[in-house]
C-alpha cells in the first residue's frame, strides 16, 4: 500500500486556491505544490503574505523542502514559487508539455526574443509516469492535458494532487477553452485519475462552493466516480464534451489571465524591467 502522505492546506481567499505543503514526517522531506503570490490588479502591488504562511509552516516542522511543484501554468493566480525557493529551498518543476503553452503565449504577449519557449526556465520537467521521491514518500507523474496542454497530476503517497483537472464533486471539472485546451482530452484524463484506487484521497487546486457551504479540498476517487456533477460513472464522453463545451462559451476570462500566464511561463519570475527599471505587464488587446 502507497505511504499515507502528511498533508496541510493553505486556501488563498481572492483566488479561490488551494496551496499544500506535503511531506513523509515531521523533521523530513517536503514538496510544496502551487504555492500564490498576492497580487492586486488595481495597483499591480505584490505581497509574500500568503505564501510566508507555507515557508512558516515548514520552518515549524523542520522540513527539508525537494520539490516547488506546479500542475501547470496558473491562469487565476501568479505562482509564488521564487520566494518560497528562495526562503526553504527546493527546485521548481512543472510538467514536461510546458513548452506548448510557453509557445503559444510567447506569441500572444509577443515576448522577448530572449524568452526560450524550452522549459528552460524551470529546474526539472517531469515525464508522464516518472517517479517522484520525496523524502521516504514515493510517487509518480500523471500527465492530464485538457484545461491546458500541460496539466500534470501528482501522485504523492496514497494522495493525488489534480490541479484544475477536477474540482469537488458538486463543483465539477475544469474549462477547456483556454488555448490548446480540448474537452475530450479533459475527459480522457480524469478517466486515468479515476482508475486509481476509490480510496485514493484527492486534492483539488480550488474550490468554488459560492453560498451553498465552505470551502474543502480534499474528496476521493470514489465520491468523484459516484458524485461528480459533470463526469461521474455513467457520462460518455461525448456528453460529457457537449456539456462542458456549452458551459465554457458561457464563462468569462479569470480575472487574472494576463499577468498571471506571464508570470507562471516564467516559473514565477516577473517579466524582465526596462530601461527604467520598472517591471511591466502586457495587455493584448482583442486576443483572448
Amino acid at each position: 500500500m502507497p505511504m499515507n502522505a502528511n498533508i496541510k492546506a493553505f486556501l488563498d481567499t481572492d483566488t479561490e486556491t488551494f496551496s499544500y505543503v506535503v511531506y513523509d514526517r515531521e523533521g523530513g522531506n517536503a514538496a510544496v505544490i502551487d504555492a500564490v503570490l498576492d497580487y492586486d490588479p488595481r495597483s499591480g502591488r505584490t505581497s509574500t503574505k500568503g505564501a510566508q504562511r507555507l515557508v512558516d509552516y515548514v520552518r515549524e516542522h523542520d522540513l527539508t523542502v525537494d520539490w516547488i511543484l506546479e500542475t501547470h501554468a496558473h491562469a487565476d493566480h501568479l505562482s509564488a514559487a521564487p520566494f518560497v525557493r528562495d526562503q526553504v529551498g527546493g527546485r521548481i518543476a512543472i510538467g514536461d508539455q510546458i513548452p506548448q503553452v510557453q509557445k503559444i503565449f510567447r506569441e500572444v504577449f509577443n515576448l522577448e526574443k530572449e524568452f526560450l519557449p524550452d522549459g528552460s526556465q524551470f529546474n526539472h520537467l517531469f515525464a508522464d509516469g516518472e517517479t517522484i521521491r520525496i523524502g521516504e514518500l514515493e510517487g509518480r507523474v500523471i500527465y492530464t492535458p485538457g484545461h491546458t496542454p500541460a496539466d500534470m497530476s501528482w501522485q504523492l503517497g496514497d494522495a493525488l494532487f489534480v490541479g484544475d483537472t477536477l474540482f469537488m464533486p458538486d463543483v465539477g471539472t475544469a474549462r477547456c477553452d483556454f488555448p490548446g485546451g480540448d474537452a475530450s482530452t479533459l475527459y480522457r484524463s480524469i478517466q486515468k485519475l479515476l482508475a486509481f484506487p476509490e480510496e485514493t484521497r484527492m486534492f483539488m487546486c480550488h474550490d468554488y462552493p459560492g453560498d451553498r457551504r465552505s470551502h474543502e479540498y480534499e474528496t476521493s476517487v470514489g465520491e468523484q466516480k459516484r458524485h461528480n456533477i459533470h463526469v461521474r460513472e455513467g457520462v460518455s464522453e461525448d456528453e460529457f464534451v457537449e456539456m462542458r463545451e456549452k458551459r465554457d462559451a458561457t464563462l468569462d476570462m479569470p480575472r487574472l489571465i494576463l499577468p498571471s500566464i506571464q508570470v507562471n511561463i516564467r516559473a514565477g519570475e516577473m517579466p524582465p524591467p526596462e530601461d527604467n527599471g520598472t517591471v511591466y505587464f502586457k495587455i493584448p488587446v482583442d486576443r483572448l
